[in-house]
């Protein structure tokens, strides 16, 4: 019996452990509590997901910003158009010699400030010296040939007076010949041979007056200067004057800048030696595109920044503005040519504007500093102007840094 009780009590036991798996599985879980805390990433993640901004916010703060900047951009260009490509400029000038030489003295350093007429450079004198001695001894030479010609016209002159005297001897002779010969004194032969001297006399007085005429075409004519010491004078002249271009002077007042002569080079007449720059006032060449000269006429205000001068502002005038540019266009045979572009817009177009400083020059800036300037197109007694001027005011200080 017990052994019978000890196997049923086992099977029950297998029993038991077939059905708790079943039963542990038709369980429904466990649930937490009510009150139970989140975890803190939950907690951080909420607060954050309430704090984004929508997108529709973002793109109606984008597109008010965008709207705003556009008028702004329209606004200035209309009233207060401003550039940053403008420029110092001057009147500069490739100083040349008249003549050729070669370089024998530099009389000036780089960056030297001259006045008018100063000596820039000297060319070798012993060439034009031997020019002016040339053209000296060509006058001499032209002298005497005209002193010999007027010998020739006095000589010439009295074969001419000789020959009319004969002639008229010859033709008296011929009178009294015929005279006799018509009364039967004198033969006729005599007669013919009168005739004859007649004309031989009156050959003999052609052929002087011709020697005579001769004469005064070689001598230049009676009351003109002869050609012949004309251009002798002339030469001599030149000469003086080339040798007189062998020093090389400045034109005006101004300044000597990027020397690189040198003794013993050699120039060519006409070719650039040195650059001067002139001492007349400079000025400035701003580049405006051609939308912002709508309303920009000469004699507008202007602002004036220099990079070189930076935190100050100066006072400018519209001088004018240019009256064309080169677009580039070529031809060919004798046709333009079509410019092809693979841009989706066309690149603006700038026009020169020609500004004077009213002010006096900065020490520092030199002509090619780059320069910004603004323009008061519609005066500077409105709210663009003011804002225009005041960005202004922020760049010149910024421009500390750069």
């Amino acid at each position: 019996m017990s052994r019978l009780h000890a196997v049923q009590s086992t099977g029950a036991a297998l029993e038991d452990d077939r059905i708790e798996p079943a039963t542990l599985e038709a369980a429904p879980p466990a649930t937490l509590p009510e009150t139970a805390p989140l975890p803190a990433t939950a907690q951080d993640d909420a607060p954050k997901a309430r704090r984004r901004p929508p997108a529709k916010a973002i793109v109606r703060i984008l597109l008010i910003f965008f709207v705003l900047l556009l008028g702004w951009y329209v606004a200035t260009d209309r009233m207060a158009p401003s550039s940053s490509t403008g420029a110092v400029a001057a009147f500069t000038t490739q100083v040349a010699p008249r003549v050729s030489g070669e370089v024998t003295e530099v009389l000036v350093r780089d960056n030297q400030e001259v006045k008018a007429g100063d000596a820039l450079f000297v060319l070798d004198p012993r060439p034009f010296d031997l020019a002016v001695k040339q053209a000296e001894a060509n006058l001499a030479q032209a002298t005497q040939g005209v002193d010999a010609s007027t010998a020739s016209i006095a000589s010439a002159q009295a074969r001419v007076t000789q020959a009319e005297a004969t002639l008229e001897n010859t033709r008296a002779s011929v009178a009294r010949t015929q005279s006799l010969v018509e009364r039967g004194v004198a033969a006729k032969a005599q007669a013919d041979k009168a005739a004859s001297d007649l004309k031989s006399a009156e050959a003999a007085l052609e052929a002087a007056r011709a020697d005579l005429e001769s004469a005064l075409l070689k001598a230049g004519g009676q009351g003109v200067i002869n050609p012949q010491i004309q251009l002798a004078q002339v030469q001599l002249e030149q000469a003086e004057l080339n040798r007189t271009f062998a020093t090389v002077t400045a034109p005006t007042d101004g300044v000597i800048t990027n020397l690189r002569l040198a003794v013993g080079q050699f120039i060519n007449a006409g070719s650039p030696a040195m650059t001067f720059i002139g001492a007349e006032r400079p000025w400035i060449m701003v580049d405006m595109r051609e939308n912002q000269l709508a309303n920009i006429t000469a004699g507008a205000e202007a602002s004036i920044l220099f990079d070189g001068q930076p935190g100050q502002l100066y006072e400018g005038r519209v001088q004018g503005i240019a009256w064309g540019i080169d677009p580039g266009r070529t031809s060919a045979n004798g046709l333009p040519q079509n410019q092809a572009t693979t841009r989706w817009f066309e690149p603006a177009r700038t026009i020169p504007v020609h500004v004077e400083l009213l002010e006096d020059w900065p020490a520092n800036v030199r002509v090619g500093s780059k320069v910004n300037v603004l323009i008061y197109a519609a005066g500077d007694a409105n709210p663009i102007a003011w804002i225009a001027t005041g960005l202004q005011h922020l760049r010149s200080y910024l421009s500390f840094l750069y």
